[in-house]
């Protein structure tokens, strides 16, 4: 039986180039209340503008906000692709 904590989840860091998510789950314990202040929260739509050589940092557009994030911060914010 597979651990549904274990399991693959969807998050921005997984986005590519152009591709939008809707925010499903935010580990809240770990992403800086900045990043919610600016509009990160479940719902919101986000998109990947641009990410570096290595993917970090990815740049996205957050609620018309556009916001440079880390990928690990990237990582711990779930999404469902649209």
């Amino acid at each position: 039986m597979e651990n549904i904590s274990t399991a693959h989840r969807t998050t921005i860091s997984d986005l590519k180039k152009g591709e939008r998510g809707i925010i499903k789950h935010i580990d809240i314990e770990n992403v800086p209340l900045k990043l919610i202040e600016l509009g990160c929260f479940v719902g919101s739509e986000v998109m990947v503008i641009e990410k570096s050589l290595f993917g970090n940092p990815i740049y996205v557009n957050m609620n018309n906000s556009y916001l440079s994030i880390r990928k690990e911060m990237a990582s711990l914010i779930e999404i469902e692709k649209i």
